[in-house]
């Protein structure tokens, strides 16, 4: 427990909001993170207020959300990766040679993978990105939940799953909300990457993985848990800061104060630029 008055707290808010895996969350969101190990009293309020100040999360983020489309309703799945959704984010721009992402969410645990793809792919390519980058940690899946691009509807696509035992169920012409979920997690992933590479966005297949951790840790309404929490029943084990130099390898030495030049300094760098313009 921390006094409302600790040095420390502006270090924490800026850490578990403004870094690549605080993912400038809402206030709600950013004050579940910080709460699974740290309290002050009147903490709600100072996340609320830290959240709203946040220069980055204003010009970022849109002030408007399309309404939502009427819902098909799907079944509740009764185990874990046993049904998923999936999309593709298109239209990015080409970042080590990918320009478009693969979404697939488990329908239960809210768990997702982000999977970047080269375009143009294939319906055999995009099988083995989601064999390897999926199926190969959960499962074949029974059911999959997807649009009706010509990759989920192709020849290949079709007999293949029939061949495995899942069942393909796609969104119609006019009910195309029937995936939702993940069309959902789409525009919070495009967020996401607005707020972290906006100034350099063909860098944001390096923050891909970051994406995808920062989106399993957040904490989701409808489960009352993080995915995370969901899938494994435990919170992941904090990432610590690299005391720099300190490892005898040159090559560990310089991943990891790369990995600290992504989630913690280009994050302060961005959270002071607008005090010091």
């Amino acid at each position: 427990m921390l006094s409302p008055k600790s040095q420390l707290i502006p270090n924490l808010l800026l850490d578990f909001h403004s870094t690549p895996t605080g993912g400038h969350s809402g206030a709600l969101r950013t004050y579940k993170r910080i709460s699974c190990g740290f309290y002050w009293p009147y903490m709600h309020k100072f996340v609320e207020q830290f959240v709203a100040a946040c220069d980055v999360c204003q010009r970022a983020k849109s002030s408007s959300l399309q309404p939502a489309g009427l819902l098909h309703p799907l079944p509740i799945p009764e185990q874990v990766w046993k049904d998923v959704s999936m999309d593709f984010n298109n239209g990015l721009p080409t970042s080590q040679g990918k320009s478009t992402i693969l979404v697939v969410v488990d329908r239960l645990s809210k768990y997702g993978h982000f999977l970047a793809l080269r375009h143009p792919f294939t319906a055999k390519s995009v099988v083995e990105i989601f064999l390897d980058g999926v199926v190969k940690h959960h499962g074949i899946p029974k059911s999959i939940v997807s649009d009706r691009d010509p990759v989920f509807t192709s020849q290949f696509w079709t007999a293949l799953f029939t061949a495995l035992g899942t069942t393909r169920k796609m969104s119609t012409t006019n009910h195309p909300q029937t995936d939702g979920q993940t069309e959902v997690i789409n525009r919070c992933l495009e967020q996401y990457l607005r707020c972290f590479v906006h100034n350099h966005p063909r860098r944001w297949t390096s923050f891909l993985p970051w994406a995808e951790f920062w989106y399993n840790t957040t904490f989701h309404c409808s489960t009352g848990m993080t995915p995370f929490y969901a899938l494994y029943g435990r919170h992941p084990p904090p990432i610590s800061r690299y005391s720099g130099s300190s490892s005898p390898v040159e090559a560990v030495d310089q991943c990891l104060v790369g990995r600290d030049q992504i989630l913690f300094l280009s994050s302060v760098r961005r959270c002071l630029r607008p005090l010091i313009t």
